[in-house]
């Protein structure tokens, strides 16, 4: 593992445009970040959680609007060995990690689907205690592969088009904003930095499935993969097109909880 001073080097040198840049890139294009901001960054342990740790870090040293950082770590039943790796990583890197117990895995443990519901809790847990800590943003680490996925499962197996945003108002935490700043970040050079740097971090920790990859977002990057092999840009394309949608061309759509219909503009 190598030292502090050479991760945070990588980050403006070696992963400049890769990880560097696209990420500034994501907090100007969607105004991820304002000033005076008080950000939550939500660390579960693994690869992209801690990246989005290092990197905010680091920008916030550098970047043109002064805004305020607390690490938060929800530990939702983690073992022992688990909560000591994130532990051990946080101190290597210099991360003042702030951890709060939860009840989750107990809860779900039981759950016909555990996953789901651990999700929705997790992400009330996160607001609530960065809400007590006076911030007015979470931070998350899904990055650009966890965007194009989302769209092709909600394609495949939801039969709608949506996609994942850079940023939502939380319907049930007032004044509370979820921003996602790896959102142009691909899955692949977040690794690449990972092997890099020499770091080991938990992948799943789920005491309750025991699983270490959501089977149906696993079958996702194994499509995208085999497409990429007929024409390498696919992934690019998936992803511009949650952008370049257009609405003359669709049976319908929704706008809130108002459905449209091409009848109504024939």
């Amino acid at each position: 593992m190598k030292d502090l001073k050479e991760i945070n080097r990588s980050l403006i040198k070696t992963y400049k445009k890769a990880i560097w840049k696209k990420t500034i890139k994501a907090i100007d294009e969607y105004q991820l970040i304002s000033e005076g901001d008080t950000i939550a960054v939500c660390i579960s342990g693994g690869k992209d959680s801690f990246l989005l740790a290092c990197v905010l870090k680091e920008i916030n040293r550098h970047y043109k609007i002064k805004f305020n950082l607390r690490f938060l770590c929800m530990n939702p039943g983690y073992s022992e060995i688990h909560l000591n790796k994130i532990k051990q990583m946080a101190a290597h890197l210099e991360i003042p990690l702030e951890i709060f117990d939860t009840p989750i895995f107990e809860i779900i443990k039981n759950e016909k689907n555990p996953c789901y519901l651990c999700a929705r809790m997790r992400r009330g847990y996160l607001y609530s205690k960065a809400q007590e800590l006076g911030c007015n943003k979470i931070a998350l680490g899904h990055h650009f592969n966890d965007v194009i996925e989302t769209i092709l499962l909600n394609m495949l197996y939801a039969g709608q088009f949506g996609s994942m945003l850079p940023k939502i108002h939380s319907d049930n935490f007032e004044n509370m904003t979820l921003i996602r700043p790896l959102y142009l970040v691909k899955e692949y050079d977040i690794k690449r930095w990972m092997t890099f740097n020499e770091l080991e971090f938990i992948d799943c920790a789920c005491s309750v499935t025991k699983k270490k990859n959501d089977s149906k977002r696993q079958e996702m990057k194994e499509l995208i993969e085999k497409l990429k092999e007929v024409y390498d840009d696919v992934d690019k394309n998936i992803f511009k097109a949650s952008e370049n949608v257009n609405l003359d061309t669709l049976l319908g759509y929704y706008d809130g909880d108002n459905r449209t219909s091409f009848l109504d503009r024939f």
